[in-house]
């Protein structure tokens, strides 16, 4: 997988903050996670990864309902943040393109992150989640402004859904974002 962004490009979002989008003060972001914490199918979950987890604001909302919770973001100052937050969880830094972790992940979050991602990039992770996660259910929370970055969030999330074998429903369509589930594949 590449990366459509550079990681000089994230490093320098995350200079002088560990949340250079608000994810503790906008009332967007805190509508975000209650909403996608809600959409959840299942109460609870054996294990859960999120790709791009960021300072594990998220997580806070996710991880109480999952036995275990692993986060994965490319710049380590938000992880840093996300560990003090959920002790008890774990965070790893690793920037696409990287194999992801083996694990009986029953949860995949991708939370604002696909438009991080170029089109070879988006059809190897959906790939490659189908393939290591098939029972997995995979929540794609999408930002539906602009990205700032070569790829939208519509555009993003529709080419993901293109290369997952996996049927995705929109859930939500909230003032800005949506929400779009599909579950194991077999189910």
């Amino acid at each position: 997988m590449i990366s459509a962004v550079s990681e000089d490009h994230l490093n320098r979002l995350y200079r002088e903050t560990d949340d250079p989008w608000g994810f503790r003060t906008r009332v967007y972001e805190r509508r975000r996670f209650r909403a996608t914490a809600r959409a959840l199918p299942r109460s609870r979950y054996r294990a859960a990864l999120e790709i791009g987890c960021g300072n594990g604001e998220m997580a806070r909302h996710i991880a109480r309902r999952c036995g275990f919770y692993l986060g994965l973001d490319a710049v380590e100052t938000p992880l840093l943040a996300a560990r003090r937050l959920l002790p008890k969880a774990r965070f790893l830094q690793t920037r696409l393109p990287a194999l992801l972790p083996n694990g009986k992940f029953d949860l995949l979050l991708l939370s604002e992150v696909l438009y991080f991602l170029d089109p070879p990039a988006l059809r190897d992770l959906a790939r490659q989640i189908d393939r290591r996660y098939p029972r997995a259910d995979v929540l794609c929370a999408t930002w539906l402004g602009p990205s700032g970055n070569p790829l939208g969030g519509r555009q993003a999330l529709s080419l993901y859904c293109d290369a997952s074998a996996r049927r995705f429903t929109c859930l939500r369509r909230g003032p800005g974002f949506r929400l779009d589930l599909a579950r194991g594949l077999g189910r």
